[in-house]
């Protein structure tokens, strides 16, 4: 005979789900086997629906609830009004059961007398072809996982009939059992379903499948999972940690309790890893509330105890197996044969002009290949270990004056990792970079034009300019590292950030990479921060709201690092340092401010020397150089009316944003190099503005200009003439015109050097005599002054910055009598040594001859010896030791290392790729804003010729995207969507309202 069965029908408010809830009364009422009653309970005000005619004539009773009350809750306030000996079938307002779902379901229940629930096949209620959830099972560490979910209903599941668990949503849970079997609240509305089932095998039942009892449902009921990404992360990771408590033996409990927080931060990092950001708060947010749930876990387990009637080992053969999980998560397309944008950087030539590249650069530079440190311009020495460099990265005492504490500049990172790629020597890595930096300039501009082009040569064509641009190598032969650096960056930046919003892999890149750029270069800091907002814009006025949450992290890790020296430098009234150059101020040759000066600046040259012309030319002829750059600049002006003009008129606004930041910078003056006010470094703004220009210029050769030879030879000529204005630079090493010299080791007399060797705290005074008859006055601690210990927090002060040395110099100087010794040992000083300035005058020389006599009648001052770096005096006494931090500044220094350190390892996370996003970089076309009337790139390759038909350019990964795959809406925000899409499979049994295939992409 069959069951008597009682629904139970959960709903919420509002008018959708009151036209849900009629749907499924009406489903009711048209089965062929009826309920025997019906209870409602309403989450919300029950007024509206205790008005309804239908409703009245259908349910035998309304309970209204709080609208917060959980599916879980709602059943259990009904579980009353059910009558002795029934069973009882769970329903909500959007579950509309197919005419006979309750008649084969009690059937099925009558048939199996072991049965203690039976779950009915659950259908998409939009399309009843696809599958949205048939048995659900998990893996041994308590994983759900979906057995059958997103797939397209063919019947190839029909003959499954028994599972651990299944979804909550239509199940008909026998009359015998139903006291023992009710829905846990705790689980927070996720994998009730399983929990159940698991409750009914150790208690003796089964679940039973009935495929041919159908169900619809939607994504949006009370019994699905919440719609909001957060949300749903934090519920699933809530139901597993509290099954696991609940499901332990009761003497690994407190070990499951204590291992909750070192799994939140090992699920963090495979969560950045897999590019899912979105899940690390709720991971954290689950993990501390399973902690702090002790009743919930007592019930829970209470429950189960009550019921248990069998052993763990019974569930053990319906469990998923680690290598059935990834069969079931492995999308099947793990082969990359059907990739439709190769890279071909060897095939291609790329790997070719690289190596052109490094001949070129060895033959300009042979002399470095011997130097074991490379000095000049605004170059130092590194600091002599690796363990030093990353002191100087730190927030702490800062090594360039007296007793000051406070922030580093983010460029000492950049110094030291730079300087940890050769830690036997760091400041040998220096060298390496200037040799290999051609090179390294024509691999980033090549990788960069691929986010443009699909032509091998124009990519070849791209790396050449980028790397022979004026400033570029301006900055070589003057010795100015932050602007090497940057240039060699740049291309990086744009290849990962114009597809920043479509990847996480992307957005991690870029992110890490805008943090260096603007590190090294704080100029470019609002040109960059207004491209990043016209880009957020845009991503948010086409709809793309989760390209816009990739967007927003760009800058996270540029503003952790800076934040320390941003409050520094406000609290002390100079906002304008911020954007002051790091490292060695320099007073080199640069233009000046006027009209001259910008013209040069607009040809692209950030010196009056116009990249070495003016040294072998007459100047008639040399003010002429700039035309030799006026090829690529009219061909980038061309890519305003290129078939793909959006992209083109977008890098034009770039060449504009940097140019411009060339412009105000060589009027802004924020920095001293003892006492001399030195301008902001014009060539990085002109760095920026040229990859622009490369960029556009590669946009018209790629698509305005469709005849072969005339491309190639508008290539060929802006090529040479950028070949034929890198010539003077190129051979300034050898014609004496390069400030690079060999070393120094150290900018200290070697006997102070030796006595610091491996980065001894040792402070030396130096004087140095200034033309103008002032006397510059500053503290080195250690073996020689370094690139990384430099801080802007001095190069930008108006005052003294910590304790104040100015006086005791002078004092050391006069006639007046004091106890000098004493000062400068209670100081810290061991070591006073008076320098001589570079292209000492009269006023300098007359000082420093009375500066050393005035010393040497100093008793408790031993003359330690004359050398080219100056006039050496020892100090007899023993000097104080450097004081060390107090509480508070070591409770500020741990803070300030520990966010910089959380959110550079994030960004470093985010941007390692992994095999589904690798696989989805070679997949998809690597070039974007694409029109149908551009000209196509035919095939070298004859396996190449199906990859062209049409590329796609993007996948529906939400409804909300899917402005995403619209080019021309795109095209604006510059360039390229991301080859690189975050990826990793997720969990299907995840989601009991949405279509889920088994893998998909992070954001499916």
């Amino acid at each position: 005979m069959p069951a008597r069965v009682h629904a139970i029908i959960v709903a919420r408010t509002g008018s959708s789900s009151r036209a849900q809830l009629l749907r499924t009364l009406d489903a009711l009422r048209a089965q062929t086997t009826p309920a025997a009653a019906v209870t409602l309970v309403v989450c919300g005000d029950a007024s509206s629906v205790r008005e309804s005619e239908a409703v009245a004539s259908t349910v035998e009773g309304i309970i209204e609830a709080r609208a917060t009350t959980s599916f879980a809750e709602s059943v259990e306030l009904a579980r009353p009004r059910v009558a002795e000996g029934s069973a009882i079938w769970l329903l909500a307002q959007d579950t509309t059961p197919h005419p006979r779902a309750l008649e084969r379901l009690s059937g099925m229940l009558e048939r199996s007398p072991s049965a203690a629930i039976i779950a009915p096949k659950l259908v998409a209620s939009d399309n009843d072809r696809e599958i949205v959830s048939l048995g659900v099972s998990m893996t041994a560490l308590g994983r759900s996982v979906e057995l059958a979910a997103g797939e397209l209903d063919q019947g190839q599941h029909d003959r499954s009939d028994d599972a651990l668990g299944a979804d909550v949503r239509g199940l008909l849970i026998r009359g015998e059992v139903r006291d023992a079997l009710r829905p846990d609240p705790a689980l927070a509305g996720a994998d009730e379903g399983l929990d159940l089932g698991v409750r009914a095998r150790l208690g003796g039942g089964r679940v039973v499948l009935a495929p041919g009892a159908r169900v619809s449902v939607s994504p949006d009921g009370p019994a699905a999972l919440p719609s909001g990404r957060f949300r749903r992360a934090f519920v699933t990771r809530l139901a597993q940690l509290h099954r696991r408590l609940a499901y332990a033996p009761a003497a690994a409990v407190p070990l499951h309790w204590l291992s909750l927080l070192p799994l939140a931060l090992w699920r963090s990092i495979t969560d950045l890893v897999a590019k899912r950001p979105e899940a690390v708060l709720p991971e954290w947010g689950a993990a501390l509330t399973a902690m702090s749930r002790f009743g919930a876990v007592v019930r829970s387990r209470a429950a189960i105890r009550a019921f248990r009637t069998s052993s763990w080992a019974s569930i053990a053969p319906l469990r998923v197996t680690s290598s059935e999980l990834r069969r079931r998560l492995d999308d099947g397309h793990g082969s990359e044969g059907g990739a439709v944008s190769e890279l071909r950087f060897f095939s291609g030539g790329g790997a070719w002009a690289v190596l052109a590249a490094l001949v070129v650069s060895i033959a300009s530079f042979t002399s470095l290949l011997a130097w074991p440190t490379l000095g000049g311009g605004a170059l130092l020495p590194l600091r002599q270990t690796v363990g030093a460099l990353w002191s100087d990265a730190a927030w702490g005492m800062r090594d360039v004056a007296l007793d000051l504490v406070g922030p580093a500049d983010p460029f000492a990172s950049v110094v030291a990792v730079l300087g940890s790629l050769w830690p036997a020597g760091p400041s040998f890595s220096v060298v390496l970079l200037w040799i290999l930096a051609l090179p390294l300039a024509v691999l980033g501009g090549w990788f960069a034009a691929t986010r443009v082009t699909d032509r091998e040569g124009l990519r070849i064509f791209a790396g050449v300019a980028w790397a022979l641009a004026p400033t570029f190598l301006t900055a070589l032969v003057d010795g100015r590292p932050t602007a090497v650096l940057v240039h060699l960056l740049l291309p990086w930046l744009f290849h990962s950030a114009v597809v920043a919003h479509r990847s996480w892999g992307a957005a991690g890149s870029a992110s890490l990479l805008l943090a260096a750029v603007v590190a090294c270069a704080p100029s470019l800091a609002p040109a960059l921060a207004l491209l990043w907002v016209v880009a957020l814009g845009i991503v948010l006025g086409t709809a793309q709201f989760r390209g816009a949450g990739r967007l927003l992290w760009l800058p996270v890790p540029t503003i952790v690092l800076f934040a320390p020296l941003v409050f520094w430098q406000l609290a002390h009234g100079t906002p304008l340092a911020l954007l002051a150059d790091p490292g060695f101020i320099w007073a080199g040759p640069q233009v000046a401010a006027d009209a001259a000066g910008r013209l040069a600046l607009a040809g692209g040259f950030p010196t009056p020397t116009l990249a070495g012309w003016m040294e072998i030319v007459p100047p008639s002829i040399a003010v002429w150089a700039p035309l030799l750059c006026a090829p690529i600049a009219v061909l980038a002006l061309g890519a305003a009316v290129a078939p793909r003009w959006r992209a083109g008129i977008t890098l034009l606004v770039v060449a504009a944003s940097g140019l411009a930041t060339a412009f105000l910078a060589v009027g802004v003056t924020v920095s001293f190099a003892q006492g001399t006010p030195v301008a902001i470094w014009p060539g990085a703004g002109l760095s920026l503005a040229w990859i622009g220009v490369v960029g556009a210029a590669v946009v018209t050769l790629d698509t305005a200009l469709t005849m072969p030879r005339l491309r190639v030879s508008a290539a060929v000529v802006a090529a040479a003439a950028l070949a034929a204005c890198a010539v003077p630079a190129l051979s300034a090493q050898h014609t004496d015109r390069s400030v690079l010299t060999n070393g120094p080791d150290s900018t200290l007399p070697a006997y102070v050097a030796a006595q610091a060797a491996g980065d001894r705290s040792i402070a030396t005074l130096v004087l140095t005599p200034q033309n103008d008859g002032g006397l510059a006055a500053e503290v080195t601690w250690g073996a020689s002054e370094t690139l990384g210990s430099q801080s802007t927090l001095t190069s930008t002060a108006v005052e003294p910055q910590g304790a104040d040395i100015s006086t005791l110099a002078v004092d050391l100087l006069s006639a007046r009598d004091f106890d000098a010794p004493g000062a400068l040992a209670e100081t810290g000083i061991s070591y006073v040594l008076v320098a001589q300035v570079q292209g000492e005058g009269d006023k300098a020389r007359a000082l420093r001859t009375e500066a050393v006599a005035a010393i040497d009648q100093r008793a408790g001052l031993v003359h330690a010896g004359t050398t080219d770096r100056g006039v050496l005096w020892r100090l007899e006494a023993e000097p104080a030791e450097q004081p060390s931090l107090t509480s508070a500044q070591q409770g500020t220094a741990r803070l300030v290392i520990t966010l910089q350190l959380l959110a550079v390892f994030a960004a470093l996370l985010l941007s390692i790729p992994t095999r589904a996003s690798r696989r989805a970089a070679r997949s998809r076309s690597r070039i974007v804003g694409r029109v149908p009337d551009e000209p196509i790139v035919l095939p070298r390759h004859r396996e190449d010729a199906d990859l062209i038909d049409e590329a796609p350019v993007g996948t529906i990964e939400d409804p909300q995207d899917e402005p995403a795959l619209n080019e021309d809406a795109l095209a604006p925000i510059a360039q390229p969507t991301s080859d690189e899409p975050s990826s990793s499979g997720t969990e299907a049994s995840t989601d009991r309202g949405e279509r889920r295939p088994t893998s998909t992409e992070e954001d499916r």
